[in-house]
């Protein structure tokens, strides 16, 4: 097969090319003057200049003016501060994600460890997990009597469901929060609830961390949760599970020695 001969590139590609060469050097030596104010990474200071460039960050005062140079300072600390603030939300989450992760294979081997079939959300299935994948070992559909009940959709993102072997019941359901913002994992608890057949009505469990208690119960006291007292869901707090999931999974049975390392919240 015969290939086309290259062409040469045009006048205009050349200047473009001569352009960025000799953009190349002002970087260069800005970094070389700058060393101790400036990343050693060519890309980095390449991306500031371009955030500059596009006014993402305003450039320092070409004029010996106190006053906008002040102006400038004072837009340089708030820009700090947003980034630090954006730098330590993103750092939180990627805690968050790890943290649920976590907690959901911690109820998930210690429901399989109690002789459950466990359903871990269909939407973190694939996540990784101490060298695995998180839905390693559990269900892969839900029973046909859940799938068809109403709510099912809702039911499919419960982070972790125990369900009696071989049988389309629920025997207990968990919810991982990190805040007090648990609207969505109760209306999925009630969608299981009330949906059908399949009820987990002593089994409904809020799993978080030790310190909202009492905030989470001042939500769940609103009109809106007025059928969550019927459900009876507990408060399953970090600080029980983690010490004693190893004991129960090796000395319990059944639902009973999580009832008792969790509280009522209703």
């Amino acid at each position: 097969m015969a290939f086309p001969t290259p062409q040469a590139p045009g006048r205009g590609e050349l200047e473009s090319h001569n352009e960025f060469l000799a953009m190349r050097q002002d970087i260069l030596a800005l970094m070389a003057e700058h060393r101790d104010l400036l990343s050693n990474d060519l890309g980095a200071v390449g991306g500031l200049l371009f955030d500059v460039g596009s006014s993402r960050y305003a450039a320092p005062p070409r004029v010996d003016d106190a006053a906008a140079r002040a102006a400038w300072e004072a837009d340089l600390a708030k820009v700090r501060e947003e980034s630090d603030k954006a730098t330590k939300a993103a750092a939180a989450q990627r805690e968050g994600d790890r943290t649920h992760t976590e907690i959901q294979g911690w109820l998930r081997d210690l429901g399989r460890a109690l002789d459950y079939d466990v359903w871990i959300a269909s939407n973190d299935r694939g996540r990784p997990y101490n060298g695995g994948k998180l839905g390693a070992g559990c269900l892969e559909r839900l029973p046909e009597a859940i799938e068809k009940a109403p709510g099912a959709d809702a039911v499919r993102l419960i982070d972790v469901l125990w369900l009696n072997h071989g049988k389309a019941h629920v025997a207990a359901a968990f919810e991982v929060e990190h805040s007090t913002s648990i609207y969505l994992g109760i209306v999925r608890m009630l969608d299981l609830a009330l949906g059908g057949d399949a009820h987990a009505l002593e089994g409904l469990f809020l799993v978080a961390p030790n310190g909202p208690e009492e905030e989470v119960r001042t939500q769940l006291a609103r009109p809106a949760f007025s059928r969550v007292a019927d459900l009876k869901v507990r408060y399953l707090p970090y600080g029980e599970l983690e010490p004693h999931r190893e004991s129960i999974a090796r000395f319990g049975s059944g639902m009973k020695a999580i009832h008792a390392i969790s509280r009522t919240l209703v």
